[in-house]
């Protein structure tokens, strides 16, 4: 589905030349075959209806851009309701119209956008490329190309091990932004950020849209084009687009061209402890949010924030004393972890109603956060503006208006940047804070 950001219409059902109709009942006749609308009960005496010459030519003259165009949005409906009823329909039926006819909308919307199960509980489609499924799968490091989003977490996650790991000019990257149907699209133009990633063209192939870089594998594609993507440049093939698949190969199979090759993020001695964060962060916290937001009935939203916040408490807890989840070093469930916090109150907590603590009201998840985002290469992959951008502007069901808010002060790089004294946590610290008493 296709959503405006200024109106529940989709402008292209609109007639796009001017036409006369003989009698106004054949024009709102007209109308009617575009929106469906209940008609007022029917009363003895009919208003005679006061038909306003310049609604026919701004209706009918009305393109996609301009619908989309916030400035030049007119109230449709109150004027559709003027020209069919006159001042004969009362403020209450109107909203009870208004009303179904949005939930009606909004069930069919979210449904394309975020499929869920019977009981309204988001369910998150499975990845159709995964790297380790097809053991005869050959491919050349130098052929790798990455495909990401700035504001989807799961691309982000790819970006922080490409960098950290010094995979920067081994494997180009290809940045997305979100169009105004909710599919990824590179830019013409790009506005330069000497400090953060910015979106921009396709590298590899020249494509306007993810969409057709999809449809360039062998036998085409019609499934859902997702971020982040690993591409084969000589083979033209989607190698995945599972994002854990990605950040472990990054980590372990590319250190014959990797600038940083010692530095392990899923050491073997700790494989198992990571798999077991993983196991409780992913459908608590990393999709849990998303379950928040996505919710279609108050029974899924309440499982959903309960099991989030309930995490996110144990989080706190177990971070009181230890720098990073699995001790003293940086792993893959630090880096899924963070891009969910880094998240949190400049998105989740408002647009997805995951309201019931902001993530700075934890002292140690946030000194946490301040942690990893000064983790050399870290914070120039977290545009902040992207982000805000990527879901305000176009999770158009969640926020219909299209409305970017203030940014949180607790998410500007200048807090971010600000001292976080978890080295004390580090084992070492601790032996020698205890050999000095």
């Amino acid at each position: 589905a296709q959503y405006s950001s200024s109106s529940v219409f989709t402008p292209s059902e609109f007639p796009k030349t001017s036409c006369k109709y003989k009698t106004k009942k054949m024009y709102s006749a007209h109308i009617s075959s575009f929106i469906s609308i209940p008609f007022p009960p029917s009363k003895s005496k009919t208003h005679k209806l006061k038909y306003p010459k310049i609604l026919h030519t701004k209706l009918c003259s009305s393109t996609p851009r301009m619908s989309l165009n916030q400035n030049s949005n007119t109230n449709l409906i109150n004027t559709i309701t003027k020209l069919l009823w006159g001042p004969s329909l009362p403020p209450q039926l109107l909203i009870s119209t208004v009303r179904s006819t949005w939930s009606a909308a909004w069930q069919l919307m979210m449904s394309q956008l975020a499929p869920s199960d019977p009981t309204g509980s988001y369910t998150r489609p499975t990845s159709q490329f995964r790297l380790y499924s097809n053991p005869k799968l050959k491919f050349s490091p130098k052929d790798l190309h990455l495909y990401v989003g700035l504001p989807c977490p799961w691309a982000h996650r790819t970006l922080i091990v490409r960098a950290l790991k010094g995979l920067e000019d081994s494997v180009p990257v290809s940045i997305a932004s979100p169009g105004i149907d909710g599919s990824w699209e590179f830019p013409f133009f790009s506005d330069p950020n000497k400090d953060k990633l910015v979106p921009g063209l396709d590298k590899a192939n020249g494509c306007k849209t993810l969409r057709e870089v999809y449809k360039l594998r062998c036998g085409g594609y019609s499934g859902r084009s997702t971020v982040p993507m690993l591409w084969d440049m000589e083979k033209k093939e989607v190698l995945c687009n599972e994002s854990y698949d990605i950040i472990e190969f990054f980590n372990s199979g590319l250190n014959e061209i990797a600038g940083n090759p010692e530095l392990d993020l899923s050491p073997p001695a700790l494989k198992d402890d990571i798999r077991k964060w993983n196991d409780i962060i992913y459908p608590n916290v990393n999709n849990g949010v998303y379950r928040c937001g996505f919710a279609q009935s108050q029974e899924a939203y309440d499982k959903a924030a309960e099991g989030l916040f309930r995490t996110l408490e144990m989080l706190e807890d177990h971070l009181g004393g230890s720098r990073y989840l699995c001790g003293d070093v940086l792993t893959l469930a630090d880096v899924c972890l963070f891009t969910t916090l880094i998240r949190f109150d400049v998105v989740y907590n408002v647009l997805f109603k995951c309201t019931k603590k902001k993530l700075i009201e934890f002292t140690n998840l946030h000194g946490y956060l301040r942690d990893i985002y000064q983790i050399p290469k870290v914070a120039e992959t977290c545009n902040m503006e992207q982000i805000m951008g990527g879901y305000y502007k176009i999770l158009f069901p969640l926020n219909p208006g299209g409305i970017n808010p203030i940014m949180p002060s607790g998410c500007e790089d200048e807090v971010l940047s600000k001292p976080h004294n978890r080295e004390s946590l580090s084992l070492e610290t601790k032996v020698l804070q205890h050999s000095v008493s």
